[in-house]
């Protein structure tokens, strides 16, 4: 199974790279496959590349359906 994980954009590096965040935990990711990527953006990152550019209601509205499911796992291991 894969994992793609909406961050935003915080920094911008050379050689198309940038430091992406996830409530506080971040990552520097490769944004080569990303057009005009800004600070600020919201991209899905799925094994160290944005590989989808996200307004920040889509990215909210995913986030928050993770939260679910972690919540749900949480229950089904009590």
């Amino acid at each position: 199974m894969c994992l793609a994980v909406p961050m935003q954009i915080k920094e911008l590096h050379p050689g198309n790279k940038g430091l992406c965040d996830l409530d506080g935990s971040l990552q520097q990711v490769d944004l080569a496959l990303i057009e005009d990527a800004q600070v600020g953006d919201f991209v899905i990152i799925h094994a160290g590349f944005a590989i989808e550019k996200l307004d920040q209601a889509e990215a909210d509205a995913r986030l928050e359906l993770f939260e679910e499911l972690a919540m749900h796992r949480k229950e089904a291991l009590a």
